[in-house]
């Protein structure tokens, strides 16, 4: 699966040689205007500080942000039409844009990894761990010419006993759906990652071999209307040694490792193809690289 997965990547980067780039960056303090390509932060919390509490990234699909604060937790902008809205609705359209077609933040994270999100896992304690405390956090954000990609580096993690640095990365590709999630550890040793994918009251789930998806409505209150929204996370079951369903998220966790990724993507039923969970779950099921 790895070698299907490098493969696709490099067709994505080709694939952008000829085509319009439909991905888009933004990181910004709060009130401000100007773009920023990175930001540091010693206490590691800059979640009230920025917009959109953290960086953003966005391809036609989806939206994808990563909270810059303990939980480093991936979130996602639901849109029902194709097309670039980060620039100008910042992530938070008004109602009347609602009204009239833009998408919006439909997804509820609370102190879950979201979708894809990332911690660490210690098989002593057998619980998970925060990217938290760190000496320094870092957010990066770049548009490249058919890919955006932002990041977050968090340095001196307590874990297990030593320090570790862990950088997470998410790609976003023009022309396609799916973004791709990486964590690297810049360790001596080998860490377990944790990884996975939150649910709600309101929400279905599917379990597959190298899949979960879900579906339903998040309890969340900013946007202007509620919708079915789905997300999955598409992964190498070899890459884990235990996949759980808790009480509000599936967690995954790797196997020793200094790198691992995954793919996630999303839709809502606002969208004129893959609205409807039976839909989203054979889309999912059928993607060619998986």
């Amino acid at each position: 699966m790895k070698k299907h997965l490098a493969f696709i990547t490099l067709a994505f980067l080709n694939f952008g040689l000829y085509a319009q780039n439909m991905t888009d960056i933004s990181l910004r303090w709060k009130g401000s205007k100007t773009q920023e390509h990175e930001i540091t932060s010693e206490s590691g919390d800059l979640y009230q500080k920025l917009a959109h509490h953290g960086p953003a990234i966005e391809n036609e699909w989806i939206g994808l942000r990563l909270y810059f604060d303990y939980k480093v937790a991936v979130d996602v902008y639901n849109k029902t039409r194709p097309g670039l809205e980060l620039a100008e609705a910042q992530w938070y359209p008004t109602v009347e844009q609602q009204k009239e077609g833009w998408g919006a933040d439909q997804y509820k994270v609370g102190s879950t990894v979201g979708l894809g999100g990332v911690r660490l896992w210690d098989p002593k304690r057998k619980e998970s761990v925060f990217l938290n405390p760190v000496s320094r956090r870092t957010a990066r954000v770049a548009k490249e010419a058919n890919f955006s990609y932002m990041e977050m580096l968090s340095e001196d993690i307590p874990y297990m006993g030593d320090t570790v640095d862990i950088l997470v990365r998410v790609t976003v590709f023009s022309g396609f759906r799916e973004a791709k999630i990486e964590a690297f550890a810049f360790s001596d040793n080998p860490v377990h990652f944790l990884t996975g994918i939150n649910y709600h009251d309101k929400t279905d789930t599917k379990q597959g071999d190298n899949f979960i998806c879900t579906w339903g409505i998040h309890p969340e209150d900013v946007a202007a209307f509620q919708i079915s929204i789905g997300a999955a996370i598409i992964f190498d079951p070899n890459d884990f040694e235990s996949i759980t369903k808790k009480e509000k998220q599936f967690e995954l966790v790797s196997k020793p490792c200094h790198y691992l990724s995954t793919w996630v993507t999303s839709a809502c039923e606002k969208e004129e193809d893959l609205n409807s969970f039976e839909k989203f779950i054979t889309y999912v099921k059928d993607l060619s690289w998986k």
